[in-house]
């Protein structure tokens, strides 16, 4: 790369005006790895770059699933033909300047990316069966009135606290932004007790939006039998225990639950869903 950034280019994929999708591996309910791993299934992803690690993962507390050990990883992927390129990546531990400037250089270099998505989830308190939203952020007016015409809630108000830094997210959009890279982060709320596990309904909610602003075409039927088999686990807990139907019932109500009835239905729901997968 031209400013020495560490970056593995294992091919040139053959796009002249690319959207970028990115998504992070470690948000509620697992939202990134899902939305970018179901793009590039469904539309048969091709892995042609990937940032080196060493600058950006300290690799002194590896996570250990089944045995595995679990490697960050930072990966681009290709749809040539739909003129879509999909990064997958744990968040960065440091470095996020240089990192996020890699992830722009790859896409302008060699992607000619016109637009980039992030995703992103952020924790609810209310119930399942309450319709997703997706929230916008954007670096553009422009980019903003181009979004007018979808199913989208805009006009977010929100104030990094005193002493903090921004979000990744944000400070993506600032730095596409200073490149004139028109950028969006989607933002979509999910239920507490499933932030842990996953919840089909705001993955479809972010890969319909896409669909329709990228021409994807996707068909949903897949996503929509998870949908179904979700909801009807969720049916047979609140039918088996009486307590996680109340704790719902009050969410559905618009009415809080304490600290304490806000952890037992976590655990009563992700005991239930792992019991029954």
């Amino acid at each position: 790369m031209s400013q020495g950034y560490p970056i593995k280019i294992y091919s040139e994929p053959d796009l002249s005006q690319s959207s970028l999708v990115l998504g992070w591996s470690e948000d509620a309910g697992n939202l990134g790895r899902k939305v970018t791993d179901y793009l590039n299934r469904k539309l048969k992803g091709q892995k042609f770059a990937e940032i080196e690690l060493e600058d950006f993962f300290p690799l002194g507390g590896v996570t250990i699933e089944g045995n595995l050990a679990q490697f960050p990883e930072s990966k681009f992927y290709a749809c040539q033909e739909l003129e879509l390129v999909v990064f997958q990546s744990n968040p960065p531990g440091t470095e996020w300047y240089k990192f996020l400037n890699s992830i722009l250089d790859v896409a302008e270099q060699h992607c000619q990316v016109k637009e980039l998505y992030i995703i992103g989830a952020m924790v609810s308190f209310s119930a399942h069966t309450s319709p997703r939203q997706l929230f916008t952020v954007v670096n553009s007016a422009e980019i903003k009135e181009a979004l007018n015409q979808y199913d989208l809630v805009g006009d977010m108000n929100y104030q990094t606290p005193a002493g903090e830094r921004p979000t990744l997210n944000s400070f993506l959009l600032w730095i596409a932004k200073r490149r004139n890279i028109p950028g969006v982060s989607l933002w979509v709320p999910i239920p507490f007790y499933l932030s842990a596990t996953e919840d089909p309904q705001a993955q479809k909610k972010v890969l319909s939006f896409l669909s329709e602003r990228l021409r994807l075409e996707i068909d949903f039927s897949d996503i929509d039998q998870e949908i179904r088999e979700q909801n009807e686990q969720l049916a047979q807990a609140r039918s088996l225990y009486p307590e996680i139907d109340d704790y719902i019932n009050r969410l559905e109500s618009n009415l809080m639950l304490s600290e304490k009835e806000n952890g037992e239905l976590i655990k009563k729901i992700e005991e239930f869903l792992r019991e029954s997968a």
